[in-house]
């Protein structure tokens, strides 16, 4: 205000002069109680001017003497307010850096100073009394918040993750069910439930959970979708091996329903496929391996195919195959088919063709294995015992581990499904649950006679139309006798007379 009275007062005064500079300053006369003062009207102007200037300052500094305590007040408050807020931020970052005792110090000295900021305060205590390890204390701040319906998710959430540090499960779920319940976009209260509804294989309230994530907006649309495929996907793998006609079909109704929301799903397809192969419906089985295919092959897709007919000629399977390959040719899983394809078939020249494409590769355990029976197929004993012997110290490839030892594909237990079900819900991509615990796959290493000896045996098989080189689990696998001498054409071929083992077939019942 002094500021504007100051302007307005030079204003005046220039005003004023420019007045009285022109010649014509005027008069000015005041009768007051016998007393006359006669002036210019330029200095009379001036004196008012003046004097108001003298009033306003006058007044504004007995104001400021009368409000000086007042204003100590307010500058003390303000102070003890940057204390408490320096205080609450020192406290927290102690509880980020781990130090219990700094961050309770700070949290005592915060409730003395920041009185404003009451909640602040109590969220600090109980971090501060978790990170010294005094759960009692925790518990205690926290179930204080629960009375303050504006703090009750932290306490619920609080409390929550001490019962987890102590171990007590139960109570952990039923807090995250109550925030659940209160807030409808509480991730981590969601995230809770799905993992505890996860741990049990309560595969059917954990997909009431992820269409209650959609609805409520926790999850992205795709990320929902991904993971009640994979939910829909374990559904079915528990009902599988049931011998109750109901559940199987309950099963089957589980993988379609997989399959229709994400058919890239490589589980979900080989388990609706074979499904529907026990049902006879074969043609709609292959149609979904084959859409699944051209998203994303994998080796277990292709191994359902093979065997979706059983009475069909090699040259008509290897045919089959080729076109299942032809359906995605860039892929690597795809090159791969082609040489099985060629080996199927009784094609060896055919397999060699193909298997150069795939010459530039760092070699894998299944790689390896692959080279050896397209180089016995083509009478190269020495080059399979070769590639055998490079096989050997190969490491295996991910997605053939989902392939157990009897070529059963993703049998997975139940910890595996849950793992599955949340990898492939946030990333879109499969986990190997059996490569990561280096367990044993499905012989990638075919078994070659020992001695060093032409191949006459394989040789003859081919002329007479017979498959150059076992398929792993295809009719018709060659039981070769190791040969003892250097020379001679060794004992003919003779096929399995044990019965044939489908790598299709359903999981081991989870455990």
């Amino acid at each position: 205000m002094i500021r504007a009275s100051f302007i307005l007062f030079l204003v005046a005064a220039v005003a004023v002069a420019s007045l009285a500079l022109m010649g014509e300053p005027g008069r000015a006369h005041l009768d007051w109680m016998g007393w006359r003062v006669e002036m210019t009207a330029a200095a009379a102007a001036l004196l008012t001017l003046f004097s108001a200037l003298l009033a306003t300052i006058l007044w504004r500094g007995l104001i400021w003497v009368v409000e000086a305590p007042r204003r100590a007040s307010r500058a003390r408050a303000e102070s003890k307010r940057q204390q408490g807020v320096e205080a609450l931020s020192r406290g927290f970052l102690a509880v980020a850096a781990g130090d219990g005792s700094e961050a309770r110090r700070l949290a005592q000295k915060a409730a003395d100073l920041a009185e404003d900021t009451p909640a602040l305060v109590r969220v600090l205590a109980a971090q501060a009394a978790e990170a010294a390890g005094d759960h009692v204390a925790a518990k205690a701040a926290y179930n204080a918040m629960l009375g303050f319906p504006e703090m009750r998710l932290a306490g619920l959430r609080g409390l929550m993750q001490t019962a987890l540090a102590e171990g007590d499960r139960l109570t952990a779920v039923r807090h995250a069910e109550t925030a659940f319940g209160l807030a409808r976009t509480a991730r981590w209260a969601w995230r809770a439930l799905l993992e505890s509804r996860l741990e049990a294989g309560d595969w059917a309230s954990a997909l009431d959970l992820a269409q209650a994530a959609l609805d409520r907006k926790i999850v992205p649309p795709v990320v929902a979708e991904r993971a009640r495929a994979a939910l829909l996907a374990a559904s079915a793998a528990s009902l599988e091996g049931s011998e109750d006609p109901r559940k199987r079909s309950q099963a089957l109704d589980f993988a379609l329903q997989a399959v229709k929301l994400k058919p890239d799903f490589a589980p979900g397809a080989v388990m609706a496929a074979r499904l529907l192969t026990a049902d006879g419906k074969v043609a709609k089985a292959g149609q979904l391996i084959e859409t699944a295919w051209k998203s994303a092959p994998h080796p277990a897709l292709w191994l359902a195919y093979r065997d979706l007919k059983t009475s069909e000629t090699p040259k008509v399977r290897a045919g089959r195959l080729a076109a299942l390959a032809a359906m995605k040719p860039e892929a690597r899983e795809s090159r791969i088919l082609r040489v099985e394809s060629g080996l199927v078939g009784g094609d060896p020249i055919a397999a060699r063709a193909a298997a150069r494409l795939l010459d530039d590769e760092a070699p894998t355990a299944r790689f390896a294995g692959l080279m050896a029976r397209v180089a016995f197929a083509n009478g190269e004993a020495d080059e399979a015992r070769a590639w055998i012997a490079r096989g050997r110290a190969a490491p295996q490839e991910p997605d053939w581990s989902d392939l157990d030892p009897e070529g059963r594909a993703f049998a997975y237990g139940r910890e595996d499904w849950a793992r599955l079900a949340v990898s492939f819900a946030e990333t879109g991509e499969l986990i190997h649950p059996r490569h990561e615990r280096r367990e044993r796959t499905m012989s990638d290493l075919p078994e070659l006679p020992s001695a060093y000896v032409e191949s006459t045996p394989f040789v003859r098989a081919a002329e007479v139309g017979g498959p150059l080189m076992p398929i792993p689990d295809d009719p018709g696998v060659f039981d070769v006798t190791p040969l003892s001498e250097p020379s001679g054409e060794g004992p003919a071929p003779r096929r399995n007379t044990v019965s044939r083992r489908r790598l299709a077939s359903g999981p081991r019942a989870a455990k």
